[in-house]
């Protein structure tokens, strides 16, 4: 039980004293970032994703 208790207290003393957090401005820029790249990944995966489907119904098509 004394190395659970040990173990939670370096974890609350390395969060509050040793972990350096970012600004509220940071998270947002980092928020965005994150929010632009997955929505150009998105879009991408659904565009590759169209052109593999009208392949495969060009394919079926042929021997059907």
């Amino acid at each position: 039980m004394e190395k659970i208790r040990l173990y939670l207290a370096d974890s609350y003393n390395e969060l509050m004293h040793k972990v350096s957090w970012p600004a509220w401005s940071e998270l947002q820029s980092s928020a965005i970032v994150v929010l632009i790249a997955t929505l150009i990944f998105g879009l991408v995966i659904f565009f590759i994703d169209f052109l593999f489907q009208g392949t495969l119904n060009i394919i079926y098509n042929l021997f059907a």
